[in-house]
């Protein structure tokens, strides 16, 4: 089955076609980019002070707690946290909202690690200039028959968990050798 089949997607919002505005009562919004995915991803909690922001009325997507996002750049995908609730979801993304058939960090999993899919996603971008999924290529995306509700909660949280002791294990891995180069250092 395709993934169409299983998610309703629906596309960031184009940033060329916000206009920015001066008025301090506009809504403010932070974009969601490359770096929120990652700390979702890893389960991080990251500095809440966005890196981008954009002063608008105009309609926007924004995003809230636990919703699916793919980046059309990188081509990972992602659950939202809860320090990135009311974030904009520009057009370099897409929202997932999966049907009652697969659970959403099953999805992930799938998305991010399964081989047939990945290699679908990469047949795709060769012979491309520009290295972007498109929205198309993703609903395409011919996903294995799923195994029962329980065995998907079950990959998809392992999926999560093994992401965030990673995440954890290289901070520990960065502190360690920045101990070990400061004696370096003072032995100097």
């Amino acid at each position: 089955m395709k993934l169409i089949d299983v998610v309703e997607l629906k596309s960031g919002t184009p940033q060329f076609r916000l206009v920015e505005t001066s008025d301090p009562e506009a809504p403010v919004y932070c974009f969601y980019g490359q770096q929120e995915l990652e700390a979702d991803l890893s389960g991080k909690k990251r500095d809440v002070n966005c890196a981008k922001k954009i002063r608008t009325y105009d309609a926007v997507e924004v995003l809230s707690v636990g919703d699916l996002v793919f980046s059309l750049m990188s081509g990972k995908a992602t659950l939202v946290g809860e320090c990135h609730e009311g974030y904009l979801l520009t057009q370099n993304f897409v929202k997932l909202d999966p049907s009652s058939m697969i659970d959403a960090r099953y999805l992930v999993y799938l998305l991010n690690e399964h081989k047939g899919v990945r290699r679908q996603l990469a047949l795709g971008q060769q012979g491309s200039f520009t290295m972007k999924y498109t929205v198309r290529q993703l609903a395409d995306l011919l996903i294995p028959d799923l195994p029962p509700r329980a065995t998907q909660e079950a990959i998809g949280s392992l999926y999560f968990s093994i992401n965030r002791v990673t995440a954890l294990r290289h901070d520990v891995a960065e502190k360690e050798k920045l101990v070990v180069m400061g004696r370096i250092k003072e032995a100097y």
